[in-house]
């Protein structure tokens, strides 16, 4: 038997199917737990005994669940509290989190939430500061975040690419951080003491690309008043990192091409030829290789540029990396807008959790900085979030698409589809009873059964 201590936790409902439901689940995991069937009650087993975290409902006859808090924090100012309501209120919330809640839940709650909830709370107790910021550090690579099974390989990608003087191609949807991987590359590089110069092609005339590159020499245009150097000149010895490549014109395609093949390159309206020591990183969300097969891009320049080729996952893609990158960003713009926000609700990231993010990483970060910017308490709630878009709308993973198509569908697998997940909520939302399921999907039991052991869901037990 191992010696190892169990966490102990009080669990604090006025409702009996509440509390029985908590201890089974808790026990289940591992943990010690007490439960108190009100207020007074938890206050008289709080004056006895200490916990490494409790558990309370907020609304309760007498002493409520912010009472409970009060209580558990004055006998200990250490002790972690998270707060559960069925009646969430912004002002309940923000009152919850000012008396020093770890957390606050909205009722109905989902099961895995509160899991992940505990296991933080319990790993912020026991966690020495010193090894908070280590543990931190681990997940931060140069300036990109993550420690998911994808960014962990692009990371490996990166150290091996810096050691090398090779052109690099960088590919990946918008928003997917693809200037910082190419710092991150020049920074690990040999060439880090020199300028990585970055300049867009998205977007840019002919003209203005060729001059921002190369340079001009005076008189060379209208405007040309005087001579400018380019940005080849400014990076010599170091890096350019030509964002959105897959945009250059043909005849901006060709200079490049000279500037890989020779590393010579002239000003425009100059004569003179100048030798450059330049690493080129470009980038581009366009698939280069089709661009290529269309005869929109040159493919003995495509083939010079993609010597080194390195894809950045989608955000979508990079499990659990959402939940760093938006604590990363609470916390830089609480700074930036000297705001006291310390983290976000459990109910404000599953509503993030749920969104496919199709600007990623960027799109994120816009989320969380009109967050901070609306949020009036020390945690961000749902209903800032909600005015991003996020909730009752957006580019979710359920959403219902009802066009038909010239190419119809399959009615009943559509409909199949739809009722077992309509089924499977109700159940988390039930706690797994069938009976109380069966209420929120507003049919009888005996029908919840045939509807469950039809689509192959078991019907029999926990009713």
């Amino acid at each position: 038997m191992s010696g190892k201590k169990r966490d102990k936790i009080l669990v604090v409902d006025d409702q009996e199917s509440m509390r029985e439901f908590l201890e089974i689940m808790l026990t289940k995991q591992g943990y010690q737990v007490v439960v108190a069937k009100n207020g007074e009650h938890a206050c008289e087993i709080l004056n006895k005994d200490t916990f490494d975290l409790i558990i309370s409902d907020i609304r309760m006859k007498n002493i409520d669940g912010i009472g409970v808090l009060k209580k558990a924090k004055a006998v200990n100012s250490d002790a972690m509290v998270v707060l559960i309501s069925a009646f969430a209120t912004a002002e309940t919330a923000v009152e919850a989190m000012k008396e020093g809640a770890y957390d606050y839940i909205p009722k109905p709650f989902k099961v895995n939430d509160l899991k992940r909830v505990i296991k933080d709370a319990l790993k912020s107790k026991t966690m020495p500061k010193e090894e908070s910021e280590s543990s931190k550090s681990r997940f931060h690579f140069d300036t990109l975040i993550g420690e998911s099974p994808q960014m962990r390989k692009v990371y490996d990608l990166i150290q091996r690419v810096s050691r090398t003087k090779t052109n690099v191609l960088i590919s990946g949807e918008s928003g997917t951080g693809k200037e910082f991987v190419a710092r991150a590359i020049h920074n690990l590089s040999e060439r880090r003491n020199r300028p990585i110069v970055v300049i867009n092609c998205a977007g840019m005339p002919e003209t203005l690309i060729e001059s921002e590159l190369f340079g001009y020499r005076k008189g060379a245009f209208t405007g040309a008043v005087a001579d400018k150097e380019g940005l080849f000149d400014v990076a010599d010895g170091g890096t350019v990192f030509l964002d959105e490549v897959g945009e250059l014109s043909p005849v901006i395609q060709v200079k490049l091409l000279r500037v890989i093949q020779e590393r010579t390159f002239s000003a425009v309206g100059g004569t003179d030829v100048k030798t450059v020591n330049v690493r080129i990183i470009s980038a581009s969300n366009k698939d280069l290789e089709k661009e290529v097969i269309n005869k929109n891009f040159r493919e003995d320049l495509y083939f010079r540029l993609n010597v080194i080729p390195v894809a950045i996952p989608p955000l979508r893609d990079r499990e659990g990396d959402l939940i760093l990158l938006a604590q990363h960003f609470l916390e830089k713009f609480s700074l930036e807008m000297g705001k006291d926000i310390r983290k976000m609700s459990t109910y404000a990231m599953d509503i993030l959790s749920q969104y496919s993010f199709p600007g990623n990483v960027r799109e994120l970060e816009n989320i969380v900085e009109r967050s901070v910017a609306l949020e009036t308490s020390n945690i961000i709630l749902p209903e800032s979030l909600a005015l991003s878009g996020l909730r009752g709308g957006g580019d979710t993973r359920r959403s219902l698409r009802t066009d038909l198509g010239p190419e119809g569908i399959q009615l009943d697998e559509v409909m199949a589809q739809f009722e077992k997940e309509y089924l499977t909520q109700a159940l988390e939302i039930a706690y797994g009873s069938k009976q109380r399921a069966a209420e929120l999907l507003g049919i009888n039991l005996r029908s919840l059964r045939y509807r469950l052991e039809k689509l192959g869901l078991p019907a029999e037990d926990g009713s």
